[in-house]
């Protein structure tokens, strides 16, 4: 399977990253108690954060509310998945725990302060493109919603988008049987390209650990906007 970051994401954001992780012979299960426990502690770490602060607070919510500015997005409209967790635990509002993947990408999200999609390789067909989505693309995303993708980050295949740093789409939804998985990092402009890679390594080590299975990386950005996993 082929990876492209396009030219024209590039040209709006020339220092933008995406890390790749490709997981294989994965075991989504329940939450594990050890894993609930951690998600709570820092779900409570946050909340007193939280408690005199907006959720801009956090660095890495401020970033990615430029990002969104400088790709012609509004981020008081449309807010990162980031942006959104931490919203919900201000508004004491419960994160979703649909499985042990779901929850620790949430948990990654939250720690690391990005967005970040998940996704059943199963369900993703031909090569995969980060891009700014067109005026007649759209994808029906986990709330059961259809999302107009104009002029939004996306990441699509040859069936069209499947996910964003807004939102991600049903039809690549992780869940019990998925077994081969997509992680999609959306990484801050500010890391560099090392970073990035030791980051994206990083995450994909500590969600074997939870669930099992091997994985390979990548990195994309301006000098290397193509990656392939075979």
């Amino acid at each position: 399977m082929n990876f492209h970051l396009s030219e024209q994401l590039i040209q709006h954001v020339p220092s933008f990253k995406v890390g790749l992780i490709q997981y294989e012979n994965i075991v989504v299960s329940n939450i594990p108690d050890q894993l609930a426990s951690r998600i709570e502690l820092h779900r409570h770490t946050i909340e007193l954060d939280l408690l005199d602060q907006p959720v801009t607070y956090y660095e890495g919510v401020r970033e990615w509310r430029q990002v969104f500015k400088a790709i012609g997005v509004d981020p008081g409209k449309y807010r990162p998945s980031h942006e959104a967790l931490f919203r919900r635990i201000k508004a004491k509002k419960p994160l979703p725990e649909i499985s042990s993947a779901v929850s620790l990408n949430n948990f990654f999200s939250l720690q690391y302060e990005l967005p970040l999609g998940l996704y059943d390789m199963e369900n993703i067909h031909g090569d995969v493109t980060v891009t700014l989505g067109k005026s007649n693309e759209s994808f029906e995303g986990l709330n059961g919603r259809v999302n107009s993708a104009e002029r939004k980050l996306i990441t699509k295949d040859a069936n069209g988008p499947f996910g964003s740093p807004l939102s991600d789409s049903i039809r690549t939804a992780i869940n019990y049987e998925t077994t081969t998985g997509l992680h999609v990092l959306y990484i801050p402009p500010s890391k560099s390209e090392d970073e990035a890679v030791t980051f994206t390594k990083h995450i994909g080590d500590l969600f074997t650990q939870v669930h099992g299975g091997q994985i390979k990386t990548a990195v994309l950005h301006r000098e290397q906007p193509l990656a392939q996993f075979i």
